[in-house]
């Protein structure tokens, strides 16, 4: 089963790839052809559909691990209760028996204001999190389920993700892993803490140019961020509550 689930990953990791640049290229051209386009790139990130490839990826990693399709949410239901606010919606979630079994949130960031989106990205990923934690641990949600967190990121790879990115002290020295990091670098370094915190579970760094990303091509800076190895911690944690 694990070999079955696994099987040809990259080459469904590259068809999710494909997917993101060609959903964001067609909501592009909708908003331009009806005379409503965003200001800027905006128009290629306000669908809400360019990481759907990926949501689907994981529901069939998820039904291979052998967790009916009634228990899948993706579309609609998705709201969790929250502590410091009253739901969340998530990407993708697993509810079974009455309790959340797993929950992951997939987002993306195509330039140009990498600055910005990167900061808005860490405090939705922390406080998605912290809420969720914080209702469960107040008995909002489950009571024998310890649910799985994932996340997910999707960055455009291009000069200006890649160049070093200076940082304002005026008061304290930030950490030092920040200092002449660049905003690729940065996302790495929000991923990975979001895991070793124990924020999330697992989490995924995939990076795509806007030129070869059409065709499938993408690359994984980090090697503890793979989609490879969240798929694993992802399935791991479905085949315990399967069918």
């Amino acid at each position: 089963m694990i070999v079955k689930a696994m099987e040809k990953l990259n080459e469904r990791v590259a068809k999710a790839v494909k997917s993101f640049w060609a959903s964001r290229k067609k909501q592009a051209q909708k908003q331009r052809s009806s005379g409503r386009s965003d200001q800027g790139s905006r128009s290629a990130v306000t669908g809400g559909a360019q990481m759907d490839g990926f949501v689907n990826l994981l529901r069939e990693l998820i039904r291979d691990a052998g967790i009916g399709k009634k228990h899948i949410f993706l579309k609609q239901c998705l709201e969790l209760p929250g502590f410091f606010r009253p739901t969340k919606r998530w990407d993708l979630l697993v509810v079974k028996n009455e309790q959340l079994v797993l929950a992951v949130e997939v987002k993306s960031q195509v330039g140009p204001s990498f600055g910005n989106n990167l900061n808005n990205r860490t405090e939705e990923a922390l406080g998605s999190a912290l809420d969720l934690w914080t209702a469960y641990r107040k008995g909002a949600l489950n009571k024998t389920v310890r649910p799985w967190l994932g996340y997910l990121f999707l960055l455009e790879d291009c000069e200006r993700s890649r160049v070093a990115v200076n940082v304002r002290e005026p008061h304290f020295k930030v950490f030092p892993e920040f200092r002449n990091a660049s905003y690729a670098k940065r996302y790495e370094l929000l991923c990975r803490k979001l895991v070793r915190e124990r924020h999330y579970d697992a989490a995924a760094f995939l990076m795509a140019r806007k030129d070869t990303g059409p065709k499938g091509i993408y690359e994984e800076p980090a090697g503890d961020l793979t989609f490879e190895a969240y798929a694993r911690s992802l399935r791991a944690h479905a085949a315990a509550y399967a069918d």
